[in-house]
């Protein structure tokens, strides 16, 4: 069996950096392989702004923000993000710190593909979702409507999802994660994208068990995945090998930190502390910073811009990545990290060619 089937992660996931002009523009990756988006999360870098997230189920007139509770926002079509291109995405004319204010400021657009918008009803689950997947890159979009009482819901991956990540579109309430290494039992815990808190635990929070290959549980009670006659949409994530890793380590409180084995030269990384307070962090292979000096971070869960301090410094290698501080960020000694992991490279391609390191 080949080591993976993914020899360019860049036809499933790439990251655009580019400068606002407030007038309008066509934004144009730069991978490998012509990548049209279907999740887009944007974060102006230079100025206190929230994080938007948008995907091509719900349209280029709706978004929601990750720092924030908030529900999702409409938008008048073509007012900000106008197009989910064949190799990119489309910027509207409003003059708007949010995705693209004028030349002074730059934003960072991380994309990934499922299914070109094409979606599908999926009756898996005892609730009746409607899925947009992409089995080959582990990724699904679902949306459904609560019922407040236990249940299931479809996710479309033909496998386990290792993240599901979950939020309220009609009404303000937290953006609730699973995560598969969350615990021995991560069915019981939850972690909030928007906000630095500690995991969570509840008995069987995510239902009885752990999701399968067709769906994922939703404990009743109206808890902020599951209300009666609310709207959610849900990011699933299978890890593939090569493409992506969802894992946890263990902090060593180091600037020779925790070497962190994920099968490939990674893109994109986002870590969070789970066992206490502390923010997400978000690293990628395209801002300055790369394997030298300090990083710049981004915070899934704070509206603040782009910073590089000694608290968010990592190598990205061949096949992983390096906690290269001793400060609690990333590496508090004896502290839980959970992470999620893109792929620039596998490790080893299909045809057994390696990859360097930078």
């Amino acid at each position: 069996m080949a080591y993976t089937n993914i020899d360019d992660p860049s036809a499933y996931f790439q990251t655009a950096l580019y400068a606002g002009n407030g007038t309008g523009q066509t934004i144009t990756n730069d991978g490998n392989s012509d990548l049209k988006p279907d999740f887009l999360w944007f974060k102006n870098r230079s100025e206190t702004v929230s994080h938007t997230l948008w995907d091509s189920t719900r349209g280029i007139t709706k978004f929601l923000v990750s720092d924030s509770t908030a529900s999702e926002y409409t938008n008048v079509s073509g007012y900000e993000l106008t197009s989910f291109n064949t190799d990119g995405f489309g910027l509207g004319a409003h003059n708007n710190a949010g995705i693209n204010q004028s030349s002074s400021y730059n934003y960072v657009g991380w994309q990934w593909k499922a299914n070109g918008g094409t979606t599908a009803s999926n009756s898996d689950g005892s609730i009746t979702s409607t899925v947009q997947v992409n089995q080959d890159a582990g990724f699904s979009i679902v949306t459904y409507t609560g019922t407040g009482s236990t249940a299931t819901v479809g996710h479309g991956l033909g496998v386990a999802p290792s993240v599901v990540l979950v939020k309220s579109r009609n009404e303000a309430n937290y953006w609730v994660m699973y995560h598969h290494n969350s615990s021995s039992t991560p069915q019981s815990n939850y972690l909030l994208l928007d906000n630095n808190g500690a995991m969570g635990t509840f008995n069987n929070y995510w239902s009885s068990s752990a999701p399968s290959s067709t769906v994922f549980g939703i404990i009743g009670g109206g808890y902020s995945h599951n209300k009666s006659n609310i709207n959610y949409v849900a990011y699933c994530f299978a890890e593939k090998q090569g493409y992506s890793k969802f894992g946890k380590y263990v902090g060593n409180g180091n600037t020779n930190g925790t070497f962190i084995y994920t099968g490939f030269k990674p893109a994109w990384v986002m870590v969070k502390q789970s066992n206490t307070s502390r923010s997400w962090q978000i690293f990628d292979n395209k801002r300055d910073g790369y394997n030298k000096d300090y990083m710049p971070r981004l915070q899934a869960d704070n509206n603040s811009a782009e910073a590089a301090s000694a608290g968010a410094s990592m190598d990205f290698v061949s096949n992983g990545f390096k906690v290269r501080t001793d400060q609690t960020g990333a590496n508090q000694s004896g502290g839980t990290y959970i992470y999620m992991a893109f792929a620039e490279n596998p490790f080893t391609t299909s045809k057994g060619v390696p990859c360097t390191a930078r």
